[in-house]
C-alpha cells in the first residue's frame, strides 16, 4: 500500500509543479495563458495517444463528451490568467471552491444524497475559500479568475460522474485533452510566442508534469479505494505553498493561512466520514485531472 501513497504523493506534487512551470511562461516569459492552456492540451493529447481504442473514437460524435471537454477548457484557461498575476497557494485555495460547487450540482442535476454533516463541512470548506478571496472592492482579478476556474472544474467533475459510465477512464482522459485543444486552436494559433530554449523546456515541462499526475492518478485510483486516497488530494495546497515560495517568493498571509487550514480540515474529515460510514469504496475526491 505505501507505493500507492507514494504515488499519490508524487502526482500532487507534480501537478501543482505544472502550473508554476505555467506562471513563470506568463509572468517571465510574456507568454500569453491561452498558449499555455493550449500547448499542455495539445501536447498532453499526444502523451496520451497509447490510450486510443476504437471505443475512444466512438466518443468523439457524443455531444456531452464535448460539454465535458468544453468545461476543462474553460477551467485551465481561467486559472493560467489567474495565474499570471496572483500567488499560487491563493489561486489554489480559490480553485478549491470546485468540489463544493461540484457537490451542490451532484445533488441538483444527479440526485447524489444530501446529508447534514456533509453539507456542514462543504460550508466551512466555502467559508474557507472566502477567507482567502476576502470579496470586495480590493479584491484581487487573479483570484476572481481562480473562482470562476473552480467553478468550471466543478461543473467539469459532476459531468464526470455523468458520463463515468459510458467509458473507460483512458478514453475519457484522451477525449477532454484532445477536443480541449481542438476547441481552442482557432483561438491560439496567432497567439505562439517566439520560442527560446528557456520558453520552450517550460512550455514541454508544464504539459509532462500536468499529464504526468493526472497518470499516477489514474494508475493509484486502479490500486486502492477512492476513499482511502481521498485525504491525498489536498496535498497539492501544500505543494502550492512550498512552489510558491521556493519559486517565486510568495508566502500566504494569516487570513490565507486560515483559509487553507479550513478547506483541508473540511476535506479531510468528508473523506475520513465517508470511509467510516461506508466501508467501501465511493466516488474519488475532487482531483485536478487537467493537463
Amino acid at each position: 500500500m505505501w507505493k500507492v501513497f507514494v504515488l499519490m504523493f508524487v502526482a500532487m506534487s507534480m501537478i501543482p509543479a505544472g502550473d508554476t512551470a505555467g506562471k513563470l511562461m506568463t509572468q517571465s516569459h510574456g507568454s500569453s495563458p491561452l498558449f499555455v492552456a493550449w500547448s499542455r492540451f495539445l501536447l498532453g493529447s499526444l502523451i496520451a495517444l497509447p490510450l486510443v481504442r476504437p471505443d475512444t473514437l466512438r466518443l468523439l460524435s457524443n455531444w456531452r463528451i464535448w460539454l465535458r471537454a468544453g468545461l476543462l477548457t474553460g477551467g485551465i484557461t481561467c486559472i493560467q490568467i489567474a495565474l499570471q498575476s496572483t500567488p499560487l497557494a491563493d489561486v489554489f485555495a480559490a480553485f478549491f471552491i470546485g468540489p463544493l460547487f461540484s457537490y451542490l450540482l451532484s445533488v441538483l442535476l444527479l440526485g447524489e444524497r444530501v446529508t447534514r454533516t456533509r453539507s456542514a463541512l462543504m460550508g466551512v470548506g466555502f467559508l474557507g475559500v472566502m477567507l482567502v478571496v476576502r470579496p470586495g472592492f480590493e479584491m484581487s482579478p487573479g483570484l476572481l479568475w481562480a473562482l470562476a476556474a473552480g467553478l468550471f472544474y466543478g461543473a467539469f467533475l459532476t459531468a464526470s460522474r455523468w458520463l463515468a459510465p459510458i467509458a473507460r477512464p483512458g478514453s475519457l482522459l484522451f477525449t477532454q485533452l484532445f477536443l480541449a485543444a481542438v476547441m481552442m486552436t482557432p483561438f491560439c494559433l496567432d497567439q505562439v510566442p517566439p520560442m527560446t530554449p528557456t520558453l520552450a523546456g517550460l512550455t514541454i515541462t508544464s504539459a509532462i508534469l500536468s499529464m504526468g499526475g493526472n497518470f499516477l492518478l489514474l494508475f493509484a485510483y486502479a490500486r486502492a479505494e477512492a476513499a482511502v486516497l481521498a485525504p491525498f488530494v489536498y496535498l497539492q495546497l501544500a505543494s502550492a505553498v512550498a512552489l510558491g515560495w521556493l519559486v517565486f517568493n510568495d508566502l500566504p498571509d494569516v487570513y490565507t493561512w486560515l483559509g487553507l487550514s479550513l478547506i483541508i480540515t473540511a476535506g479531510l474529515t468528508s473523506a475520513l466520514l465517508s470511509k467510516i460510514r461506508t466501508g467501501a469504496p465511493h466516488q474519488p475526491a475532487p482531483q485536478r485531472n487537467h493537463s
